[in-house]
């Protein structure tokens, strides 16, 4: 594993990003203003991102760097959000290290076969992520990134976890049973799964960084399915190993999942644990922040806006996020976001206005 360096050229090294609200939050400062962003801000909410994407697949667009930067730059447009996050999936690692998956709609990720006995896991294993095949994601993120200026690009990338319960389950699952069968049945046989899919994740997050991203969230989809236990045991290490690849970048990072109010100082230490200075824990829209903040304290936050009540009257949501912002006023940083993604079918306009108010607090 190579450590990630970045030029003086990156924006955090030549000033652009450096007092960005984000930055400074991550950091666990307090900036002139809360600085606020949207998971799945670049997608299916924006109507000039269905004109772009029309007739191109999920995986085609992230791939195609001028249209994967276009699509990152327009929510920053439209809404005057404090950060881009890099249009791309998850999964992408996989399709680039050579394995059949495609993102079906209305489905999600769905993968050529299942790979749940030793031999499959043997198989896929077997692959490696050559640095030449990121060169797509790395132009990306340089057209992108040329275009931001002091608004910084977040990279992202999947857990572990997440990714390995893909492949084992072989398409999204409820409770991912297959994947804990596995977890507990053959532990030689998922430590090497869960450890390969840190090296691609570690891989894409590098990736990113090196072109110039200024942070970095590690994304936790399935988590919030293990007990404590299995996850200290069967799936921090990778996590861990996972973010260790832009330890050495001074980047922030953030980590976050869903439905994991149980693994939150467990989630922090796998940041603590791959040396990232800067960080901070992403809460989902079931923990207040307060609370969130007690169970981690000196920690800065990230959320946790109920992605339900943004299509519920104004007032009900203004007086929601006007909620969050003050509970998280007990954490030393604050990054305003969701509890989640954005619904596809949220109206442009609210996410405007969330914007507009969380910067006038």
């Amino acid at each position: 594993m190579k450590s990630t360096t970045i030029t003086p050229a990156h924006p955090l090294a030549d000033g652009r990003t450096t007092a960005a609200p984000l930055v400074q939050a991550l950091r666990g400062e307090r900036p002139g203003r809360t600085p606020v962003w949207f998971m799945r801000q670049a997608g299916r909410s924006l109507p000039e991102y269905r004109e772009v994407r029309r007739g191109t697949g999920m995986l085609e667009a992230c791939l195609r760097p001028e249209l994967a930067a276009e699509i990152t730059l327009q929510p920053v447009r439209r809404h005057g959000v404090d950060a881009a996050v890099f249009f791309s999936d998850i999964v992408v690692p996989l399709k680039l290290a050579g394995v059949g998956v495609d993102i079906t709609a209305g489905v999600g990720p769905v993968m050529d076969q299942p790979y749940r006995t030793a031999e499959d896991v043997a198989r896929l294993t077997s692959r490696t992520l050559d640095d030449d095949a990121l060169a797509p994601v790395r132009e990306a993120v340089a057209l992108t990134v040329a275009e931001l200026g002091s608004t910084p690009l977040l990279g992202f990338g999947g857990a572990p976890f997440t990714l390995a319960a893909y492949l084992v389950e072989g398409r999204p699952s409820r409770d991912h049973l297959a994947a804990r069968t596995l977890m507990h049945a053959d532990p030689e046989t998922w430590d090497a799964l869960v450890t390969w899919t840190a090296d691609l994740t570690g891989s894409f997050l590098r990736a990113q960084v090196e072109a110039g991203a200024s942070a970095v969230q590690l994304f936790d989809s399935w988590a919030g399915s293990l007990s404590l236990a299995d996850y200290t045991s069967r799936v921090a290490a990778s996590s861990t190993r996972a973010l260790s690849y832009v330890a050495d970048a001074g980047v922030p990072a953030i980590h976050f999942g869903t439905g994991t109010g149980h693994l939150l100082p467990a989630m922090h230490k796998v940041l603590a644990d791959a040396g990232l200075t800067d960080h901070a824990v992403g809460i989902d829209y079931r923990t207040p922040l307060d609370e969130a903040a007690a169970l981690l304290p000196g920690v800065p936050l990230q959320g946790n806006i109920d992605p339900a009540l943004l299509a519920a009257p104004w007032e009900v949501l203004e007086a929601h996020v006007r909620d969050v912002v003050s509970r998280g006023l007990k954490a030393p940083g604050h990054v305003v976001n969701l509890g989640h993604g954005v619904p596809p079918d949220t109206d442009p306009t609210v996410l405007t206005r969330v914007v507009e108010l969380v910067h006038s607090l």
